[in-house]
C-alpha cells in the first residue's frame, strides 16, 4: 500500500499542508516538538480512525479553529487508487469517506489501509498494566479480521451491562444469560489471540536477533485463564466473588502477554535499548503477519524509533527495512545530518522533509 498524496488541515499544529510521498522511505527531521509526530498520527489516523495517542478527536483539531480535515490518497498493490478522508467539527459526528462515500460504521474501515506505528508511547506494552498488551492485541488483530473486531465489541458490552447487574441485584438468571453470551464471544476471542501470539512468537525472536547480532534471546508468550478451564466454568467458580466485588473478576478482559530475555523478565532486566529493540522486533512481526494475511505491505511509521538505540542497530533496522519485503516507510528524527548519512548508506530510496513548528518543507 503507497500513500501518494497527504493533505492536511488544522490538525493539531498543522495549518495547510499538501505532502507527495516518495514510495519508500519518507523521512521528517526537525527539533523535538516542531510537529514531525503530528504528520505520522495523521497517516495513523486514516487508517485506524483515531489518533496513535490518547487524545479525544476534538483535542486534534488546531487550538483556536472549529474543524480538522485529513485527506490521503493511496494505490494498492494491484494498481487500484484509494481517496480515504477523515472530517471532524466540533459538536458533530466525525466522518471517514473512501471514495467520496461515508462509511455507516467506522469499522467496516479498519484493514482497508493496513499500518503499524513504533512510537514512544510504545514502552506502555513493557511498562504499564496488561490493559496496554491487550489493547495492542486487539488493535493489530482488528486490522486482520472484521469478526474479531465485532465480537471484541460485543463481549465488552455484555461485560459492562453483567458488571452493573452485579453492582445491584445480581440476580441469577440474568448472570446466566450474560454468562452465555461472554462465553461465546470470550472462547472466539481467545482463540484468535492464541493463534496469533503463537505466530508472533518466532519473527519476533527473529528480528530481535537481526537486531541485536543475536547476542539475547527473547520470547513472547500468552497468558489467558482460558488455559487452565473452559469460560464458562471459570465465570461460575468465580460468581461469589464477583458479587462480593461488583465486578466480573474471570474472562478474556485479563488476559496478557509475557515479555522476557533470556528467560527473564524484560520489564525488570531489560535495559532501555533491549526494550526497544523489542519493541521495534514486535512490530516488524505484526508487519510481516499482516503482509502475509493480505499480501498487502502495510505503511510502516517509524516515530523516534532511533532514541536510546546504538547506531549498529539503528543501521541493521534500517537494512532491515530497506529490503523488498518492506514498503512504504514514514520516519521521524531530529537529527538531519546523522539521517541522511544513514539513508544514503542504506542505498534505498528516500525523501527528506525538514519540519519547522508546524510547516514542512521538502
Amino acid at each position: 500500500m503507497l500513500l501518494k498524496k497527504l493533505s492536511l488541515i488544522n490538525f493539531k499544529n498543522l495549518v495547510q499542508e499538501i505532502l507527495p510521498f516518495d514510495e519508500g522511505i519518507n523521512c521528517f527531521v526537525g527539533d523535538n516538538g516542531t510537529c514531525k509526530t503530528n504528520i505520522i498520527d495523521s497517516i495513523y489516523y486514516l487508517s485506524m480512525c483515531k489518533s496513535s495517542l490518547p487524545m479525544s478527536d476534538g483535542q486534534c483539531v488546531r487550538h483556536g479553529e472549529q474543524f480538522f480535515v485529513i485527506d490521503g490518497e493511496y494505490l494498492n498493490s494491484a494498481g487500484r487508487r484509494e481517496q480515504i478522508s477523515c472530517s471532524f467539527t466540533r459538536g458533530a459526528a466525525k466522518t471517514i469517506k473512501r471514495n467520496g462515500k461515508a462509511y455507516e460504521r467506522l469499522s467496516d474501515h479498519i484493514g482497508l489501509i493496513p499500518v503499524v506505528i513504533v512510537s514512544p508511547a510504545d514502552t506502555a506494552l513493557i511498562c504499564d498494566a496488561a490493559e496496554e498488551r491487550r489493547r495492542y492485541l486487539n488493535s493489530f488483530i482488528s486490522q486482520l479480521d472484521h469478526e474479531y473486531l465485532a465480537t471484541m465489541i460485543r463481549y465488552n458490552s455484555v461485560l459492562a451491562e453483567r458488571n452493573k447487574l452485579l453492582k445491584t441485584s445480581a440476580d441469577e438468571q440474568m448472570l446466566q444469560i450474560y454468562d452465555a453470551q461472554l462465553v461465546a464471544a470470550g472462547e472466539k476471542i481467545y482463540a484468535k489471540r492464541r493463534e496469533t501470539a503463537e505466530a508472533l512468537h518466532p519473527a519476533v525472536a527473529e528480528f530481535y536477533a537481526l537486531l541485536s547480532g543475536d547476542r539475547e534471546q527473547v520470547e513472547l508468550t500468552y497468558k489467558s485463564e482460558l488455559e487452565s478451564a473452559p469460560m464458562a466454568e471459570l465465570l461460575l467458580s468465580a460468581r461469589e466473588r464477583d458479587r462480593v466485588n461488583g465486578f466480573t473478576t474471570s474472562g478474556i478482559h485479563r488476559d496478557d502477554l509475557s515479555f522476557r530475555i533470556g528467560g527473564l523478565p524484560l520489564r525488570k532486566y531489560g535495559s532501555q535499548g533491549q526494550q526497544k529493540s523489542f519493541i521495534i522486533a514486535l512490530k516488524l512481526a505484526q508487519y510481516r503477519i499482516i503482509t502475509e494475511c493480505f499480501g498487502e505491505t502495510p505503511i510502516l511509521l517509524l516515530d523516534d524509533v532511533f532514541d536510546k538505540l546504538d547506531e549498529g542497530r539503528v543501521a541493521e533496522l534500517l537494512k532491515i527495512v530497506a529490503t523488498e519485503r518492506f514498503g512504504q516507510i514514514f520516519i521521524t528524527d531530529c537529527n538531519h545530518e546523522r539521517m541522511k548519512r544513514l539513508l544514503d548508506a542504506s542505498g534505498c530510496r528516500h525523501k527528506i522533509f525538514d519540519v519547522n513548528y508546524g510547516k514542512v518543507l521538502q
